[in-house]
């Protein structure tokens, strides 16, 4: 009996990212679909907090995420252009993002080796690992 909650355990899988910031940060992922791409947000992770933004084994190699806090002082970004918009959002497509009404943000790629999860650990210097773009 003792071993069926160890293998709930172990097979629990997604991609996750936490926040080791003191602030709120809202956070976008992306990655490629049959259709080509998608974005979607936003998750709001408090202070020193982890969320699961994908449940479940990963189905894709790379992801990209784009965060920044609440107070506007933050970003992580990186040199992918992929769409965003202000409110919650599910984009498909990274083609044309002001004609069609969303914002174009830098993400940042994350090659996940494919293994079945991921996680993401946001810190309070994120200027420093952007500026290499």
């Amino acid at each position: 009996m003792l071993s069926a909650p160890l293998t709930a355990v172990a097979a629990r899988a997604d991609f996750r990212v936490c926040n080791g910031t003191q602030s709120l940060v809202g956070v976008a992922i992306g990655y490629r679909v049959e259709a080509g791409w998608a974005t979607e947000g936003w998750w709001r992770i408090p202070a020193t907090t982890c969320k699961s933004i994908i449940e479940g084994p990963l189905s894709s190699r790379y992801y990209y995420v784009y965060a920044e806090d609440a107070d506007g002082r933050s970003r992580w970004a990186g040199p992918i252009n992929l769409c965003i918009a202000e409110n919650e959002f599910k984009i498909t497509g990274r083609e044309d993002c002001l004609k069609r009404g969303y914002q174009r943000m830098g993400f940042r790629e994350y090659d996940t080796g494919e293994q079945a999860s991921w996680m993401v650990q946001l810190t309070e210097a994120p200027r420093s690992e952007s500026g290499n773009q």
